[in-house]
């Protein structure tokens, strides 16, 4: 590995000439400073991040927290995350992954290291423990997701309420008024988590306005824990016409089921998925689908950070960077998965 020291003697300068034109703490000549520059391009030194940080206060790291659970889809979590590393490394950054279920202590750990510039938060909880320390944090954050109290914090998240709603009205304008949700596994709503809660919210709100009923079932997204539900919603809701399913696991066992069940998609029961689009395209049936924007809010994420991280250096508009929330709006794709609701039986 290049050292510091060995591009002071290939430029011929001092080790200290060589940091002050990294950080930028003194003013160096232009005829110095492009001498010292070429010298790093040709040995490919590449400044220690430790280093780096102490010398300048910046790392120009970001970190991600983002919790893998297994109760949770981790296909768009990497997608969310990919976007947010190819974002940061766009604007000069690289991305410190924290994957632990370690709470409050992971934010401890970030912030007394002083190892990263500003963190993003995944997997955010309605009550979500590490929030308090956030907002004291003398580091700049972004939640990607919506806790219940979002004052004095930045957040970026899908609006999982009007897609929850957007569901229902699609449903209701082909006339079902049954409407199951196949939903995240128990967990996920033990821990309050917002996508979750929010989405449940909005079908109930839409559904009560429209005078239609709707059952909630969670599901672990397994073949057996879907058999097990579907057989719950049809026993308590024989009438049942339509499907929410929001936990992206359960979609595959879950149609599969139903072509078991004899009930054909959509002329016996429609269903609609919050999923990924190719998630919805790549299923037997196309399903109609509200689309999970993963690399618009990791980047959209990266973005708000690093608006923070140059206001807070002085080259940014503080105005900008204050603390506020983006909801993206859902967009519902109509597929071959949602018809009319089947006409009762007896019915003329």
């Amino acid at each position: 590995m290049v050292t510091l020291a060995e591009v002071a003697r290939h430029a011929g300068v001092s080790a200290s000439t060589v940091s002050y034109v990294l950080s930028g703490k003194r003013t160096i000549s232009t005829r110095t400073r492009e001498r010292v520059e070429k010298s790093i391009r040709e040995l490919g030194y590449h400044p220690n991040a430790g280093a780096r940080a102490l010398a300048s206060s910046k790392s120009n790291i970001i970190a991600l927290m983002m919790p893998l659970r297994t109760d949770m889809y981790v296909p768009v979590m990497m997608e969310i995350a990919i976007a947010v590393a190819t974002t940061a490394r766009e604007r000069g950054h690289d991305v410190l992954l924290l994957t632990g279920q370690e709470g409050p202590e992971a934010v401890r750990r970030v912030v007394g290291s002083g190892l990263a510039d500003a963190m993003i938060l995944m997997d955010v909880e309605l009550q979500d423990q590490r929030l308090p320390l956030v907002r004291e944090a003398p580091r700049p954050a972004v939640l990607i997701g919506l806790p219940a109290d979002t004052s004095d914090l930045t957040c970026v998240d899908l609006d999982f309420v009007a897609t929850g709603r957007q569901c229902v009205d699609h449903l209701a304008e082909f006339g079902h008024r049954d409407i199951a949700v196949v939903g995240e596994a128990a967990a996920v709503y033990e821990r309050h988590t917002g996508f979750a809660e929010r989405t449940i919210l909005g079908v109930r709100e839409r559904a009560a306005e429209l005078g239609a009923r709707v059952l909630h079932r969670p599901c672990e997204g397994s073949y057996e824990s879907m058999a097990g539900t579907l057989a719950r919603i049809f026993d308590e809701r024989p009438g049942t016409t339509a499907v929410i399913v929001q936990n992206e696991a359960a979609i595959g066992p879950m149609l599969s089921l139903l072509r078991q069940q004899g009930r054909a998609v959509p002329e016996d029961i429609s269903v609609v998925a919050i999923c990924p689009e190719q998630v919805a395209t790549q299923q037997s049936v196309a399903l109609t689908s509200v689309a999970i924007p993963a690399h618009e809010m990791g980047r959209r994420a990266v973005e708000l950070v690093m608006a923070k991280i140059e206001a807070a250096g002085g080259n940014g508009a503080a105005e900008a960077t204050g603390p506020h929330t983006e909801m993206l709006p859902p967009q519902l794709t109509v597929r071959a998965s949602t018809g009319p609701a089947p006409s009762p039986t007896g019915a003329p």
